[in-house]
C-alpha cells in the first residue's frame, strides 16, 4: 500500500492555545500537499520546564483542547492524525506523556504512554529524574491502518531497540518516534538512531520533532525525519523552527528490504550471559494491538 506521510515540526511554546493554532495551520498545509498521515512531535501541547507552571497549564485527556482540535482536524481533513504526544494529568498525580493515533473520522484508534523515562546521575552531580514528574507506560502499541501497520513510540524510547524489534515482529512496517530531543544529544545521536531502527527492522521510520529555542529556554534539535527500510533519508527538516516535511511511502518496500536482509526471519533464541542484578536484561513490554 502507498500513502503520503507528513511530519509537522514545531517550536512549541508554554501557551497551549498558541500551539493549537500552529498545529492547525501546519496540518492544513500538509493536507493541501496531499498527506494521508500527519504526525506531530512529542509534547505538542506545551513545552514548559517549570513543574508547577506545567501542571497549572495542562488538563486530563478528557478535557484536553489540543486533542480535541486534532480530532476535529482529522475528521475535517480526512487524514490519520498521529499526535506524537501530549502532557496530560494522570490519576496518580503525575503527568502522562501520551501519544494518540486518530482516524479520518476523528475517532481515537490508539493511545500510547511513553515507556522509557530518562533517569540519570551525571558526573559533577547533575541529575535528571523524569520519573519524578511522569508516569511510565508499560505496553507496546501496534496500530493497523488502512495503508500500513504502525508501531508507536516516543523520543527516548528510540534508544531501546528491543521495543522496535517487538513491534516489527508483530507486523509493523512503519515505526515512529516523535521527539523533543535536546540539541546536544540530537547532534550526536538523532540520525544514527533513526536510521538504525529502520535498517535493523526493515521498516520505515517517521519521527516529527520539536526544533529551536523554546520560550522556557530549552533547545531542541529538530531535523524531523522520514527514513526508508533501507536506511535512506527520504525527507528531513532543518534544525530551527516550524516546518512541514513529506514523503511518499510504499509499504511494499518494507517486505522487499526484509527479503534482502532477512534478520527478522534469521533471529534465533540464545542463552543469556551470566550477569549481576544491575545488568540483568529488561523484560519486553506486553504488546497491545489497537483495533
Amino acid at each position: 500500500m502507498s500513502f503520503k506521510a507528513a511530519c509537522l515540526q514545531l517550536n512549541a511554546t508554554n501557551v497551549v492555545s498558541e500551539n493549537i493554532a500552529t498545529i492547525e495551520r501546519l496540518a492544513r498545509r500538509a493536507a493541501e500537499a496531499g498527506a494521508d498521515y500527519v504526525q506531530t512531535p512529542e509534547m505538542s501541547n506545551i513545552i514548559e520546564r517549570d513543574r508547577e507552571k506545567l501542571f497549572a497549564a495542562i488538563t486530563t485527556e478528557a478535557d484536553d483542547p489540543t486533542l480535541a482540535a486534532c480530532r476535529a482536524l482529522a475528521s475535517e481533513l480526512g487524514i490519520v492524525f498521529h499526535v506524537g504526544s501530549l502532557a496530560l494529568k494522570s490519576q496518580d498525580g503525575k503527568i502522562a506523556n501520551r501519544g494518540f493515533v486518530v482516524g479520518p473520522d476523528g475517532a481515537i484508534l490508539a493511545r500510547y504512554d511513553k515507556i522509557h523515562l530518562f533517569d540519570v546521575d551525571l558526573p559533577g552531580g547533575e541529575s535528571w529524574r523524569e520519573s519524578a514528574t511522569y508516569t511510565a507506560g508499560g505496553e507496546a502499541v501496534l496500530v493497523p491502518l488502512a495503508f500500513a501497520t504502525l508501531g508507536v513510540s516516543i523520543c527516548y524510547d528510540v534508544r531501546f531497540p528491543q521495543l522496535y524489534r517487538a513491534l516489527a515482529k508483530a507486523g509493523a512496517d512503519v515505526l515512529t518516534a516523535p521527539a523533543a530531543f535536546t540539541r546536544k544529544t540530537g547532534e550526536a545521536h538523532w540520525h544514527v538512531l533513526q536510521r538504525a531502527r529502520a535498517i535493523e527492522n526493515g521498516a520505515f521510520m517517521i519521527s516529527a520533532a520539536q526544533a529551536g529555542t523554546h520560550r522556557d529556554g530549552r533547545e531542541t534539535f529538530g531535523h524531523s525525519i522520514i527514513v526508508s527500510p533501507w536506511g535512506e533519508v527520504l525527507s528531513e527538516a532543518g534544525g530551527d523552527g516550524e516546518e512541514v516535511i513529506l514523503a511518499d511511502i510504499d509499504t511494499a518496500q518494507s517486505a522487499e528490504a526484509r527479503g534482502r536482509i532477512p534478520s527478522l526471519a534469521n533471529e534465533r533464541n540464545f542463552t543469556q550471559p551470566s550477569v549481576g542484578p544491575s545488568l540483568a536484561p529488561s523484560v519486553a513490554p506486553p504488546m497491545r494491538s489497537a483495533s
